[in-house]
């Protein structure tokens, strides 16, 4: 199953480049691999940013900024890939991996990912292959996006309306204190909006990009991912 073989190398990918110590969680980097047009990360509040190359680490507290037309591939966590789209920021909050064994044995424990969504659009191919707790959350103003089984999606925010499109698999999607909806593949969901229930994504035309391109993104995450892990043997 290919969502299960994206999972196994990223597993090795994040450890080989962070390590962990038996037992131990941490604080662990995001892992950049394609990054296209302008693309920067640092310290908002400070207003310190450097370019994202290759070799970039982009930790818990960074800000991520795509200009118009740019875009960056990455992983977040092991399981977690995620493409930045152009024109888009997003503020990493919180990634952190705690694992049993050393560098290259044993299992991961726990995985949690915090990411806000300030504008633009992001992509996200999440697996959940092994028995991990796993907490992987997207905000978007009011909205937050759970995923807690494999899934393929997309996040979109102008500032103002919030829209989550599922192509594969299942997610959660909840607005202030409002119960969480599940959002099948080919549905989504808009906020501020009146209906609680989530729409075809056949009767909405960027709903339909959405899954097109999610679609298309989710393939080449999981060649990139691959790709990677070719490069850095054991």
């Amino acid at each position: 199953m290919r969502f299960r073989s994206v999972a196994s190398l990223l597993a090795f990918c994040c450890l080989f480049a962070n390590g962990c110590s038996e037992g131990i969680s941490r604080a662990t980097a995001a892992i950049v691999f394609s990054v296209k047009g302008n693309v920067v990360f640092g310290n908002s509040e400070r207003n310190h940013f450097q370019p994202v190359t290759l070799k970039s680490r982009i930790h818990s507290g960074n800000t991520v900024r795509s200009a118009d037309g740019a875009s960056i591939k990455l992983a977040l966590i092991p399981g977690a890939l995620a493409q930045l789209s152009g024109n888009s920021e997003i503020k990493i909050e919180e990634l952190r991996i705690a694992k049993d064994g050393n560098q290259t044995a044993g299992g991961m424990r726990e995985r949690s990912t915090r990411i806000r969504l300030n504008r633009g659009k992001i992509i996200v191919l999440f697996n959940r292959s092994d028995r991990s707790a796993s907490q992987f959350a997207i905000t978007a103003r009011e909205l937050t996006v759970r995923a807690d089984s494999d899934c393929l999606f997309c996040v979109w925010t102008d500032g103002t309306t919030t829209r989550v499109t599922c192509a594969r698999g299942e997610i959660n999607a909840s607005a202030d204190a409002q119960p969480p909806a599940a959002i099948a593949p080919g549905y989504f969901q808009k906020s501020p909006t009146a209906g609680k229930e989530p729409l075809a994504a056949a009767d909405d035309a960027a709903a339909q990009i959405d899954i097109t391109e999610s679609l298309e993104i989710g393939e080449q995450l999981r060649d990139q991912a691959l790709g990677w892990q070719n490069r850095r043997p054991l």
